[in-house]
């Protein structure tokens, strides 16, 4: 069994996806602490010839775990973040059929961050085929405080004999708690694809690693599922997972 463990990402990008999708069950390491300009209350859209964020207020502290951070309800921010999606993506070819989808899960009244978002990863890995097991952190008993033991704990807990860790995981991983709990560690390997991209009903040139609803809007959905490994070879330039 391979294991996949992530903070929960506002709207993630394909790569989170990719890392998803290889794995036989997926974490959301929901109750570690909320980080500030990172992805788990913005994402990047594509307006016009830019990228542009797409951000969820909250209401936060140093040190406050990401399901408790609640989403602030003060200002008008769904009806501003699904009007600048309908100005983007309003002519493409997948908006009309996922559009209502989105528009129905931001605007309900979310408890936290980590509700919100577990809701976005759900739909988006509905509309691009991922079927994964996915849980949240917050769901399983309490391990370990230390970063790398927590993850090493989490896969014991399912009898995970595989880590799959994003690129990253080089820089900050105690690689050798892997190799005393006899689990393998492996890292994602991810080579963004490209995809027809449209705007105002006009084809445009690719910009990629934004949210994955971006592929949903465009319409390319099969990127993960109908190519599967061959995805990686649709491009020579090497992105790393973020």
């Amino acid at each position: 069994m391979k294991c996949a463990i992530h903070q929960p990402q506002f709207l993630p990008w394909l790569g989170y996806f990719d890392k998803m999708g290889k794995a036989d069950v997926f974490v959301l390491l929901d109750n570690v602490q909320f980080k500030k300009n990172e992805f788990q209350n913005r994402n990047k859209i594509r307006v016009g010839n830019e990228a542009r964020w797409i951000t969820v207020p909250v209401n936060y502290s140093f040190g406050t775990p990401i399901n408790r951070v609640p989403v602030v309800y003060d200002r008008p921010w769904c009806r501003k973040m699904l009007a600048t999606m309908e100005q983007s993506y309003g002519r493409s070819p997948g908006y009309d059929r996922y559009a209502g989808e989105l528009a129905e899960i931001l605007g309900r009244t979310w408890g936290n961050i980590a509700e919100l978002n577990r809701a976005t990863v759900a739909w988006l890995a509905s509309c691009l085929g991922v079927a994964t097991e996915t849980l949240a952190a917050s769901e399983l008993p309490e391990f370990s405080t230390n970063p790398t033991q927590r993850l090493v704990d989490i896969c014991r807990h399912f009898g995970a004999e595989t880590y799959l860790s994003g690129a990253g995981g080089h820089d900050y991983l105690e690689t050798q708690r892997f190799d005393e709990a006899g689990i393998t560690l492996e890292f994602q390997e991810f080579l963004h694809p490209d995809y027809p991209q449209w705007y105002n009903s006009e084809r445009c040139g690719f910009m990629s690693h934004l949210s994955a609803v971006d592929a949903v809007f465009n319409d390319a959905t099969d990127l993960l599922t109908a190519q599967g490994t061959a995805l990686d070879e649709n491009t020579g330039d090497r992105r790393p997972s973020r």
